[in-house]
Parts: structure tokens; C-alpha cells; sequence
């Protein structure tokens, strides 16, 4: 009788396949390793092989350089590969652009290793695809009851409606740089606004990229003061990763309205914390409802559950009579989101 142990485990390199020879988004450098997506926790320079969508593997090189592996394969969505005595295959999550969970199915087993995934949908990158799989392997970023977010054009409309009230204060949203800058950036056209926006340094490479794949992100300028006055961005949007905010680039700018896009400022405490004036709930992960609306959709025999709430969904799938299990692997962030 084969275990779902048998096809995969965790180990402190990450998940392992032993009948395939290979680990999915491990945390230590390993032979062969297939990739879920470009965030830095699951992406990580140093492995020999890599396996992952052509949109991975150029955002690693982006982001580590060319030489980040020995060897690349390039894994196009829904067709199968085969490696070792295991079928592969990779299927969109949803996530960021070029994200897929990753299917791996061994004498008649499938797991699904999700990733991270979202449900909602997200003009900058392909929506989740559910994969039918005897075990499920599900991310729980955001798995208590409490987390339920609300729509994603609400809150771009508060962000466009401060705009609207405080024209001679300069926006400065914080977003992490791969997936949720562009995305908001996005949001921001799709509900029309077509005003330059500026961006910090830190974006401009990924931003650059996701426009040459096609995804439309407007007129973006560098966001420097250098050979201007602070008056010149008063009432513009400028969009940053979080981390900048701490230093003096925030400064430079007129009376800011200091704003952080993620699923995490729905939690008040954060945003204080962070000295968020407009607190935007914008998640490129699942809220409560969609985590348990998604293991209620594909009906797994097991539920694997890893970095996040995890005893909050094993629970609800214990009182369902659903076999689930917490994974407690090491090494992602839920930070960044």
C-alpha cells in the first residue's frame, strides 16, 4: 500500500520526492529542484537544476543572475514531464505571473503542491486552476475565520478616493516588488486612472519585465526628487517596496500619505505599527473563505497544510472528517505578503 509519505515528505531541505530525486521549492541549495514561483522564500540561487514556468525562471534571473543554476528546464503549463519514476506537471496558482502549483502523481498517487495561490482575480497574472489530487498541499498565510478580505476595487477606490481628497499630498504605497507593486499598479488603471505613477528603483526591473510580457502598467517615471522640488509630486502616487519607507527616500516627498497594500492590514495593530495612514487590504494570497471553499472544491483524501495558520485548517478539516495534517516546514515568509 503506498503512503502519500512514499511520494513525498518533508525533510529540512524541503519537500522531498524520493522516487523522483528532486525537491519542490527547497530552503537549502539541492541537485534538482522544481520552483512554485520567483518570491525569494520559494526561489532560492544555488541549486544545480531548476525546473519551473519560462516567467520563473526569467524573474530568478532578474533577481540572482544569470548563473542562479547550472542547468534550467522549462516547464510549460498542463503538459506532463517525467523525472525519475514520477509524472510532473505544473498548472497555474494564481499567485504572481509566472506562479503554478506543482502536480506529482507516482502509481496512481497524485499530490498537488500548491504553492502559494489565490483565488481572486488578478489582471497581471493567470487565475488558479484546480487540480483534481488525492492529497492537497495547501499554504495557510491567512487561515483563521477573522481573515476575510474585502474587494480588491474597494480598496483601490479608497486609495483613489484619498487621492481625490488630498491633492497637494503625495501617495506612497508600499508593495512587495514582485507581483503586488504591478498588480496594484494595475488595479490602479483598470479603475481609471491614467496619471503618471512613480516608482522606486527597486521595481523598475521587474516592472520593466512585466511590461515586456504584455501586461499594460501605464506610464511609470522614476520616483527621485534629484533635479526637482518636493511640490513636484504632490497629489502623484508612488509606489515602493515596504522596506523603503523605513529610510530617508519617504522623506523626500510632500506631506505623505503613507499607505501599504496586503492582507495583513487588515489587522489594525499592523498598520499602527507601521505608521499606516490608509491601510490597504489588497492579498495575493487566500482569505479563510477561499482556503476552505478551495479544499471543499477539489475534495482531497488528505489535506497537507504548511507555513501559516495551519492548527486553524486542520481543525476545520477535523470536524469534516477531512485527514489533514500541519507540515511545519521552515523557511517561508508571510511577512512580505
Amino acid at each position: 500500500m503506498i503512503k502519500p509519505e512514499d511520494l513525498l515528505r518533508p525533510t529540512r531541505e524541503g519537500l522531498y520526492c524520493p522516487p523522483g530525486g528532486f525537491f519542490i521549492d527547497p530552503v537549502r541549495p539541492v541537485d534538482r529542484a522544481l520552483v512554485t514561483h520567483g518570491h525569494a522564500d520559494h526561489a532560492r540561487p544555488g541549486n544545480a537544476r531548476v525546473m519551473a514556468t519560462r516567467e520563473t525562471l526569467d524573474i530568478m534571473a532578474l533577481r540572482y543572475g544569470e548563473d542562479f543554476a547550472r542547468e534550467r528546464q522549462t516547464a510549460k503549463l498542463g503538459e506532463t514531464a517525467r523525472i525519475g519514476e514520477v509524472e510532473v506537471s505544473f498548472h497555474p496558482a494564481g499567485h504572481v505571473l509566472g506562479s503554478a502549483q506543482i502536480a506529482v502523481e507516482w502509481r496512481g498517487l497524485r499530490i498537488v503542491a500548491s504553492g502559494d495561490y489565490k483565488r481572486r482575480a488578478d489582471p497581471t497574472c493567470l487565475g488558479f486552476e484546480p487540480v483534481p489530487c488525492d492529497v492537497f498541499i495547501t499554504e495557510a498565510t491567512f487561515a483563521l475565520p477573522v481573515f476575510r478580505h474585502p474587494p480588491t476595487r474597494a480598496e483601490i477606490g479608497k486609495l483613489l478616493t484619498s487621492l481625490k481628497n488630498f491633492p497637494d499630498r503625495a501617495h506612497l504605497v508600499g508593495a512587495y516588488a514582485l507581483g503586488k507593486a504591478q498588480r496594484v499598479i494595475r488595479h490602479l488603471r483598470d479603475a481609471g486612472y491614467d496619471q503618471p505613477i512613480f516608482i522606486h528603483g527597486a521595481l523598475k526591473k521587474l516592472c520593466d519585465y512585466y511590461q515586456s510580457e504584455g501586461i499594460d502598467l501605464g506610464d511609470l517615471r522614476p520616483a527621485t526628487v534629484e533635479g526637482g522640488k518636493k511640490g513636484d509630486f504632490a497629489g502623484a502616487v508612488i509606489v515602493g517596496p515596504p522596506s523603503a519607507f523605513a529610510d530617508k527616500w519617504a522623506r523626500r516627498f510632500p506631506d505623505p500619505v503613507a499607505s501599504f497594500a496586503s492582507g495583513w492590514m487588515q489587522v489594525r495593530q499592523r498598520a499602527r505599527q507601521r505608521g499606516v495612514e490608509l491601510p490597504l487590504i489588497v492579498s495575493d494570497h487566500c482569505d479563510w473563505d477561499e482556503l476552505t471553499d478551495t479544499v471543499s472544491e477539489l475534495s482531497p483524501q488528505e489535506l497537507w497544510v504548511t507555513h501559516g495558520r495551519e492548527e486553524a485548517l486542520v481543525r476545520w478539516c477535523e470536524l469534516r472528517q477531512l485527514r489533514a495534517r500541519p507540515l511545519h516546514l521552515v523557511g517561508y515568509e508571510d511577512e512580505a505578503e
